[in-house]
This record gives structure tokens, sequence and C-alpha cells, in this order.
């Protein structure tokens, strides 16, 4: 069954509920992206190196950085492990099943998730140190935090694993409305506690050794005649600093919370799938349209908006140094002033989305392409 609602597609059954999965689109929206605009440059960037390892299929893959490697993964099953400075390959193996999650990595292991409910641990050489299902197909494989790893899965599921032996610790699980957004959303993990966002607004803190919730809150509250109307899930990451974890639904809002007892400090009616980055004394965020905003962290009050990028499939922003840095679906990467939202640079790469926002490698950043090219980046 096919439907339509605000560009996401696709209908699919699945363990008694319905998942809504896709990409923002103009095709699928009847509104047309906006053309990129001519500026003068005053920032450029360099590409210091470019992998190719394959497309990540109907996944949204992310690569993951650790002091000394770049680990990064396909949807036919390839993990890699890449030299960061060259980019050079160092090994390649296969996990033998289509990779729908990762990569995660930490305390010397390397996880892929698969679409069977697989996951699999390598050691940083390439060997498998296991394999073992979890309770549906991995969405999201969270960074090894005190020798333990949080999966989540398309059954809106939350586990934690001994990356030891790949054994459950504990399992976290919640109500899930009639229709859901697929969500490649993994969890912020700060001081021992799990910060993960799910269907229907809800926002929570979980014990990261027992899985115990700590606090549960509803970011945004479901309204509307049909299901569709209904949806208000959160769909990427929360952010958070010392004080305060903030976190956005689709068709919902945007609100940020104590980080200890999960008291509610402000909130904002804005819809994003994509997602936001916390920094110093600002939230940025790209809103469903594509519109990067940048809103005051301790009133969510407005400081500036970009529309330059309106529906593009704009990346979640990625804060480096002065620079906001997003990704859209013809594989442009823009450089936004964190000052007041002016485009400031932009590389073209191999004109298919980046979907995930860039990470930090070595003073640049690193992303990924549907087609599965790597880049890695200057920015001056």
């Amino acid at each position: 069954m096919i439907i339509r609602i605000a560009g996401l597609l696709l209908l699919v059954m699945l363990a008694g509920c319905s998942t809504v999965s896709g990409w923002f689109s103009s095709d699928k929206t009847g509104k047309e992206p906006a053309k990129l605009v001519e500026f003068k440059p005053a920032a450029t960037f360099k590409v210091r190196w470019h992998h190719k390892i394959g497309g990540s299929g109907n996944s949204i893959l992310q690569p993951a950085v650790t002091s000394d490697a770049v680990y990064a993964a396909n949807a036919k099953g390839e993990l890699f492990r890449l030299d960061p400075a060259t980019g050079k390959q160092v090994w390649r193996v296969n996990s033998g099943f289509t990779i729908s999650a990762g990569v995660g990595a930490g305390d010397g292991l390397v996880l892929v998730g698969g679409v069977k409910g697989q996951l699999a641990a390598f050691s940083v050489d390439g060997k498998l140190l296991w394999k073992t299902k979890v309770s549906s197909e991995v969405l999201n494989v969270a960074k090894v935090v005190d020798g333990i790893a949080v999966v989540r899965t398309t059954d809106g599921r939350l586990s934690g694993i001994d990356v030891t032996d790949g054994k459950r610790l504990w399992l976290y699980e919640h109500a899930i409305p009639p229709l859901v957004v697929r969500s490649h959303a993994g969890v912020a993990i700060e001081r021992g506690t799990v910060f993960a966002g799910f269907a229907a607004g809800k926002l929570a803190a979980i014990s990261l050794g027992s899985g115990i919730v700590i606090w549960e809150t509803v970011v945004s509250q479901p309204h509307g005649n049909t299901e569709l109307e209904r949806i208000s899930d959160i769909t990427s990451l929360p952010v958070l600093d010392d004080e305060q974890v903030c976190a956005v639904a689709f068709q919902g809002r945007v609100a940020c919370y104590g980080l200890a007892q999960g008291s509610l400090l402000w909130s904002r009616d804005l819809s994003s799938d994509k997602g936001m980055t916390l920094f110093h004394n600002y939230l940025y965020i790209t809103n469903t349209s594509g519109t990067v905003l940048a809103m005051d962290k301790t009133s969510g009050s407005s400081v500036w908006k970009n529309d330059q990028l309106y529906m593009r499939q704009t990346s979640a922003p990625y804060a480096f140094g002065d620079y906001l840095v997003v990704g859209d679906f013809e594989g442009y990467l823009h450089a936004l002033s964190r000052e007041d939202g002016r485009m400031l640079a932009r590389l073209k790469t191999d004109f298919s989305p980046i979907f995930n926002a860039p990470v930090e490698l070595d003073g640049g950043v690193l992303v990924q392409t549907r087609e599965g090219n790597l880049y890695s980046v200057t920015l001056h």
C-alpha cells in the first residue's frame, strides 16, 4: 500500500503494526527542491582522500571513527577498516549477511547488524569474535561504552548487549502505535545513561548497566484525525550537554529537559525527521522542509534560519569550529556560518544523497554517501 505523508512512502506490515519508510524528496511531495544559489565563498572544502566501499541500499549506514581507524560498511555485508590519514584499505571482511546497521565501535570491537536480526562483532584486525541474533532487523548499533552496545531493532526495542559474548543484558520495550516511522536513529550515551527517542514522541533515559528506566517523558503528543496525521515519532538522535538533553519529533515539537529528572525546560512546535546538534549556547536543527535553524538552547528562541536548502533532504547539521556542515540529496556538502547561517562553502561529491550528519576526523569531517563513497575533507 503506497501512501503520501510529507514525502514518506512505503507502508509495510511488521509485528502487528505498520511502519512508514523512505526519504523526503520533491517527487514524493510535489514540492520542488530549491536550486543552489551562487554565492561568494568565504571558506573552502578540500578533499583529503576518497574511498569507495559500496552502496548502503535501503539502509542509512554511518562510518565509525576511532583514534587509529575508520570503519565503514556496505549493504552487501562487507566491513572495511581504513587508515584515517590516507583512506587506504587496511582490511575487508564479509559479515555473511545484508548489513542494515552500523558501524558501532569501541573497546577494541567493531559491530554491524543485519536485516534478519543478525549482530556480529569483529576485532580491530578483522577477525569474527561472535555472531548472535536479536528480536528483529537491526536499525542502529551504538558505539561500545563500558563493554555494552545498545542495539535498536524495528520492533521498537532497545537491547543492551554484552560485547564479550553477544548475550543480551537487558531489554527496553514500549507500546508501539499502529503506524510508525522507520527510524535508523541512534542513542546518546553519557555518564552511564542511555538517552533514546521513540515512536509517539517518547524520550527515555535508561541505565546503561541495568536497562532500568530512570525517567520517561513525551516530547510530542500525537494529534489529528487519522493515523497518518497522528504520527509524531522521534526519528533522530537526542543531543545533550552537561545540563540538558533535547529531542525533536516529526510532525511535533522540539523540547529540552533537565538531565537528572527529565524536567521540561522549554518546548516549541517544530517538525524534523533529520535531527540537530547542540553546541555551546545554541541548538542547530534541520526541519522537515530542509531549512536549517539556530535556537537559543536555554529558551528555544529563534536566532537565525537559512531556507536556501528547502526540500533538498538536508541532513542533520554538524558543528565544526565556526561552521555548520550539512549534506543534501544530490551529494553536496554545505558549510554555513554558525553565527548567522550564511552559506560559506560548498563541495560536490558523487551526486548521491548524504543522509547522515558528518562525523569529525582529524581536524576535518568524514561523510558517507548512499552510493558508498567516503570523503575525508577539511574546511578552512
